[in-house]
């Protein structure tokens, strides 16, 4: 099974990806966390990318916050799917983050979740990996299934609670 690569600019993202990395391992799906910033340390980043397949990865998340320029920086050095993840910042909550993630120019895409999203970020890259592994189809499955009667539980507690 390919495993993830993940990138974050700073340990201040270490929260949002605990996030995905518990999500990979609830599949038993391996990962590698690394600290690359792409305005810091851009060769590093660079290289991190370029390798990336050679070290078994299929699929790259990146977090970041602010100007949030690692996912595409990422996507700059690899055909390999990238899966952004925009960080919260203080300045705009997020939303700077967000539209640098997002606005990626034609022929360098990135896959973009939601503000602080590293349990989608994971859900994400666990379903690409999900076309080629069919235990990892049928683990999604069975996590839609149980998601789903969770859900139904709650409807019939909050309806015998109204009657």
């Amino acid at each position: 099974m390919k495993k993830v690569g993940i990138v974050m600019g700073s340990d201040s993202d270490l929260p949002i990806i605990k996030k995905a990395t518990d999500m990979l391992s609830s599949f038993g799906v391996e990962y590698e966390v690394r600290i690359l910033s792409a305005h810091r340390t851009p060769v590093e980043a660079a290289e991190f990318a370029k390798t990336a397949r050679d070290r078994g990865v299929g699929v790259i998340i990146a977090a970041a916050g602010m100007a949030a320029h690692l996912a595409g920086a990422m996507a700059a050095n690899t055909v390999l799917p990238i899966i952004g993840i925009p960080c919260k910042s203080s300045n705009l909550d997020g939303l700077d983050a967000l539209l640098s993630t997002v606005m990626m120019p034609t022929g360098i895409p990135v896959a973009t979740v939601a503000i602080d999203g590293g349990a989608n970020a994971a859900l994400l890259a666990v379903q690409m990996l999900a076309i080629e592994d069919g235990e990892l189809y049928d683990k999604l499955c069975a996590k839609r299934q149980k998601d789903a009667a969770a859900v139904l539980e709650k409807d019939a507690a909050v309806l015998e609670k109204l009657k």
